[in-house]
C-alpha cells in the first residue's frame, strides 16, 4: 500500500492501520469515506508484476484548502510493465491541482491540460532513461479518471478501463447502468476508423494478429499515456527490443495521450458509479455489475465485483473460483488481467458542510507484495 499526495494526507481505512489488507494476490479496502459519501476499492494482481495502479483523493481542490471540496478517482491500466502507471499516479494528480488553481477551478480544459503535462513528464523520464533501460520506450499505460466537484462529475478517458453509472429510474424504481466513458480500444470499428482517417496512408496502421485487432499489430488501445515507441521515432529503434521495432520510420505519433473528456450535472437519482479496468468488463457487463452493487451493501464491494469476475472467468476455464484462486502470478494471466475497481457512493447532500480532512489512498505496487 502506498500514500503519496500534493497534501499531507490522513487516510481513513476500515481496517484501522491505512494498510487496507491483502488476501493472496487480493488487495482490498472494503469501506472508507469521501466528500460526497462512501467508497470501496480493490485490485488483484494476474500478472507477474502487479501493473495496474489507482488512487482516491478526497477533500480541498485548492492549495490553501479555502476551495471548493471534491473527490478524485484515478485507474491506470498498466502495460508492458508499471513505470508509466506509476508515474501517472505520483504526478496526474498533483498536476491537476495546481493547474485548477491556477486556472480557479476543474474544466475539461484543465483536465486535458492535467494529462498533456503528466505525458510530456514521462517521456521525459523515457529520454532520460532510453539509454540505459530501452524497454521504458514499451510500457503505457490507460488512463480513466473521475472528478466530482460543485455537483459536477467529470470523466477523462484514455484507453479501455471505463466508469458506469448506476441511476434510479423513476418510472421503474430499478437501477438502470449507464456508461461514461469512451473507450479507444481498436477491436471496436469506430476506433479503427478514426485511426484510419488519422492515418490515410498507412494501410497497415491496424490489423488483424490472432483474431484481434491491434494498432501496427502491437497494441490494443488507440489513446494512453507512455508507449513512446509509437509516439516518437526516436524510439523505435536499437537499442528497443526487437520485438516492439516498426520496419518503417513514422513521421507523426501513432498512439495518442488525448482524453476523451464529460461532464454531467449531478443528479439525485445517481446512486453510484463503478470505475475500473478492462479486466473486471470482460467478464460482467455493465448492468451485472451494476446489479451486483445495487444488491449488496457497500462494505466490500469492490472486492464482491473482482471475485464475480474471477468466477466468471473460472468458469470459462471450467474450473472452480478456488482452483483458479491457487495458481500464482504470471500463470494467472492466462485466465484474466489485473482487475482493478473502485465503487464511488454518491450521496451530493454530504458535500454541503463538509469540512473533514484530506483523505489519500493508493493501490498498486507494493499494496501486494
Amino acid at each position: 500500500m502506498m500514500v503519496r499526495s500534493c497534501w499531507k494526507p490522513i487516510v481513513e481505512d476500515d481496517e484501522g492501520d491505512g494498510s487496507g489488507r491483502v488476501d493472496g494476490l487480493l488487495w482490498y479496502k472494503d469501506l472508507g469515506n469521501h466528500v460526497y459519501g462512501e467508497f470501496s476499492m480493490a485490485v488483484v494482481q494476474a500478472n507477474s508484476s502487479l501493473e495496474d495502479r489507482c488512487e482516491l483523493e478526497s477533500g480541498p481542490l485548492s492549495s490553501n484548502h479555502l476551495g471548493p471540496q471534491g473527490t478524485f478517482i484515478g485507474v491506470y491500466d498498466g502495460h508492458g510493465g508499471s513505470e508509466a502507471s506509476q508515474f501517472v499516479s505520483d504526478y496526474l494528480f498533483c498536476n491537476l491541482k495546481r493547474l485548477a488553481v491556477e486556472n480557479q477551478g476543474i474544466s475539461e480544459d484543465v483536465i486535458k491540460k492535467a494529462y498533456l503535462e503528466t505525458e510530456e513528464g514521462f517521456l521525459s523520464l523515457v529520454k532520460k532513461q532510453w539509454r540505459s533501460k530501452p524497454e521504458i520506450a514499451s510500457t503505457g499505460t490507460c488512463c480513466l479518471v473521475g472528478i466530482i466537484c460543485n455537483d459536477m462529475i467529470y470523466i477523462a478517458n484514455s484507453g479501455d478501463s471505463r466508469v458506469v453509472l448506476g441511476r434510479v429510474e423513476r418510472a421503474t424504481r430499478e437501477t438502470t447502468a449507464i456508461q461514461l466513458s469512451t473507450e479507444h480500444n481498436v477491436n471496436q470499428e469506430r476506433v479503427r476508423d478514426e485511426l484510419r482517417s488519422k492515418h490515410p496512408f498507412d494501410s497497415q496502421i491496424v490489423v488483424m494478429r490472432q483474431n484481434v485487432w491491434r494498432v501496427k499489430g502491437l497494441i490494443q488501445v488507440s489513446r494512453s499515456i507512455g508507449d513512446a515507441y509509437l509516439k516518437k521515432a526516436e524510439f523505435n529503434r536499437e537499442p528497443l527490443p526487437l520485438k516492439f521495432r516498426l520496419a518503417e520510420t513514422f513521421f507523426r505519433p501513432i498512439l495518442s495521450s488525448e482524453p476523451s473528456i464529460s461532464s454531467h450535472t449531478l443528479h439525485p437519482d445517481d446512486q453510484f458509479l463503478i470505475f475500473a479496468s478492462d479486466g473486471l468488463w470482460e467478464h460482467l457487463s455493465n448492468q451485472e455489475a451494476v446489479n451486483i452493487v445495487n444488491n449488496n451493501p457497500p462494505n466490500g464491494i469492490a472486492r464482491r465485483l473482482v471475485k464475480s469476475a474471477l468466477r466468471e472467468a473460472a468458469k470459462k476455464s471450467d474450473m472452480r473460483l478456488t482452483d483458479l484462486q491457487k495458481i500464482e502470478q504470471g500463470m494467472r494471466r492466462h485466465f484474466h488481467d489485473d482487475i482493478t475497481v473502485i465503487v464511488v457512493f454518491l450521496n451530493p447532500k454530504l458535500s454541503d458542510n463538509n469540512t473533514g480532512s484530506p483523505i489519500s489512498i493508493k493501490g498498486g505496487a507494493s499494496a501486494i507484495s
